[in-house]
């Protein structure tokens, strides 16, 4: 289990159009290096119906990317994505308790004793004894309430989440798209550019220089319950700040991703993990801007990362 930070910087930018050189990657989504000329639309008929606590995320042609990020958000490249559904919130406390009620599943945190817990006192990582996804500071700190996203769960507990729910973890590219609302919106947030609007604050972020002091003008310090800070145009919550969320795919660099380079997942493999936390700040880590990306090996657990599921039409 590794236990470390990713720096994150900011991002805007604009991609010439160009003749495309296109894949499949997988059966909803297709990557072009260079702009389309033309775009097809997608027949977006929204369901009569939705599945409780899911939002329906539009197809259509995003730009991948950050050319004043970091490295790992270059290239910028176009992608085309399929309609899908998309959890509203992250994952609960509460809608975890059901799946391992339900099919007596031990987490990977609790089968090692211990989890990766940030330490106020000494502003560094730490192995706690008995922290898990229902204790993810550590037992001191008492049991996460049910409204709360779950936490201390690796890329392998929450792909056994998804497939008892009937869903999947959402490819890196759906989860940039649908928070670029379905539309290419090149806003640094799904929300806007700022993250306080008037006196509203649209993210759960850290407030302040970190890690020496968090102002917590938010009103929280750590997690806050899901859907807090209101919803995206699209009305999914919290994809910007509170906990980093799991995606399906391995961390590869955008130059392998365009040439469809071969991908050999070992142990040491990172998988992706989008959207940033209530630990992130723009001095050392600006992860939670829509082109932001970390990644973890996938039995690591943390107090920060989460994750929300999403279902193919």
């Amino acid at each position: 289990m590794r236990l470390y930070p990713v720096l994150f910087s900011l991002s805007l930018f604009a991609c010439q159009p160009d003749a495309p050189k296109q894949f499949a990657y997988g059966p909803t989504v297709t990557v072009f290096e260079h702009e389309p000329a033309e775009k097809p639309a997608f027949a977006n008929t929204k369901l009569p119906t939705l599945p409780e606590g899911m939002i329906y995320v539009p197809g259509g042609y995003t730009q991948m990317g950050s050319e004043e990020g970091l490295d790992q958000e270059k290239p910028l490249f176009w992608v085309k994505v399929a309609p899908f559904l998309m959890d509203r919130n992250e994952v609960t406390v509460g809608q975890f308790r059901a799946f391992a009620k339900a099919t007596g599943y031990q987490t990977e945190a609790e089968k090692f004793g211990d989890a990766g817990v940030f330490s106020d006192e000494t502003k560094e990582w730490t192995l706690v004894k008995g922290t898990n996804w229902q204790f993810p500071y550590g037992p001191a700190n008492g049991p996460a309430p049910d409204n709360m996203p779950v936490t201390q769960v690796s890329w392998n507990d929450a792909q056994a989440y998804a497939k008892w729910a009937g869903k999947r973890l959402p490819r890196e590219i759906e989860w940039e798209h649908a928070a670029r609302n379905g539309t290419n919106s090149r806003m640094l947030y799904p929300f806007g550019n700022e993250t306080v609007m008037g006196d509203k604050f649209m993210a759960n972020i850290w407030n302040g220089r970190f890690p020496d002091h968090d102002r917590v003008s938010d009103g929280y310090h750590r997690a806050a319950p899901v859907g807090t800070f209101g919803a995206s145009p699209l009305g999914l919550s919290d994809l910007t700040g509170n906990v980093w969320e799991w995606c399906e795919d391995p961390k590869i660099s955008y130059d392998d991703l365009v040439k469809q380079a071969p991908v050999t997942i070992t142990p040491q493999t990172e998988r992706v993990q989008r959207g940033g936390s209530y630990l992130c700040e723009p001095g050392w880590c600006h992860g939670y801007r829509v082109s932001g990306r970390s990644g973890s090996t996938a039995e690591t657990s943390l107090m920060h990362v989460g994750f929300r599921c999403v279902k193919d039409l």
